[in-house]
């Protein structure tokens, strides 16, 4: 049997190598290209968005930042009066000394924050007096007096007790609390947003 044998044509021969060279080279460029624009999203700026800061900073909702442990000793002392007059018996008073503790901070829910080109602006509000608290197992009541026509009451206490927490809280801030709490605050602040940010942005806090 003899076999038949297909003779290919030089030139057809020629043009389908010719064809497979670009199909191969147009497959390449595809791929280079792709792998450039795959990079090219990647390396994109991150976009900062002023609300989100803002919300990563009320998640915290309040900054308590510095505490003012005290110890008071105070005296209180009432009497009953007519026109003027001092009635006997009506005395009633004690000596008390105790222990409290104030705490002062910045509220973050009312932050500012300003996003620009690679800077970040924070603006916090204003240090204040957070808490206030008395240790009720630090109570110790000296020189008690009292007085059949004039006995304590409960409004007696309450007054008293307000009262001494709004001296022991101006006292507090006369000695620099408030300006303390502020510097804290801003430290803190740089530091949670300063993990947060790029590299290449700049941040401000004030």
């Amino acid at each position: 049997m003899q076999e038949t044998r297909v003779k290919r044509h030089p030139l057809k021969t020629a043009r389908t190598l010719v064809l497979g060279v670009a199909l191969c080279a147009a497959v390449g460029l595809g791929c280079f290209f792709a792998g450039r624009r795959s990079v090219g999203e990647e390396e994109k700026p991150v976009r900062l968005d002023a609300v989100v800061l803002e919300a990563r900073l009320t998640e915290i909702s309040e900054l308590a930042v510095v505490d003012y442990h005290y110890t008071n000793m105070v005296q209180f002392e009432n009497s009953s009066d007519f026109y003027g007059v001092r009635l006997p018996f009506t005395t009633k008073g004690f000596i008390l000394t105790y222990d409290g503790e104030i705490k002062a901070g910045v509220d973050l829910r009312d932050t500012g924050v300003a996003v620009g080109e690679n800077a970040v602006t924070v603006r916090l509000p204003e240090a204040k007096i957070l808490s206030h608290e008395i240790d009720e197992n630090s109570l110790e009541i000296f020189d008690e007096k009292t007085s059949i026509f004039n006995p304590f009451t409960v409004e007696d206490f309450t007054a008293f007790q307000a009262a001494q927490k709004a001296a022991m809280e101006e006292k507090a801030v006369e000695s620099g609390l408030l300006e303390a709490a502020a510097e804290r605050a801003r430290r803190d602040v740089a530091l949670l947003l300063r993990s947060l940010l790029p590299e290449e942005y700049s941040l401000t806090v004030r």
